[in-house]
């Protein structure tokens, strides 16, 4: 997976079309994250560049509760290949 901005567009899409709001703040983050679940929000570390925006993103789609039939069909491809580099 190449770390662009484009493939961290297709992955924030992957988790708004999940049905969660994904916000980028400052705060005393262990993980560099925090996911509110009741809310369905995702909070990232403002600083992370994007490469590390990816990865993080990438560990925490496992996690999340996405319906595959809320996505696009460009998202679910895209989630297909992230769940697939998390399993190799």
């Amino acid at each position: 997976m190449k770390y662009t901005q484009t493939t961290l567009d297709k992955i924030e899409r992957i988790v708004e079309e999940g049905g969660y709001l994904l916000r980028y703040e400052k705060g005393t983050f262990q993980s560099g994250y925090c996911v509110l679940k009741e809310k369905k929000v995702v909070v990232l570390n403002k600083f992370f560049q994007t490469e590390g925006r990816i990865n993080t993103l990438v560990d925490l789609l496992p996690q999340l509760d996405i319906h595959i039939d809320l996505l696009t069909h460009e998202s679910q491809k895209m989630l297909d290949e992230v769940m697939s580099i998390e399993h190799e």
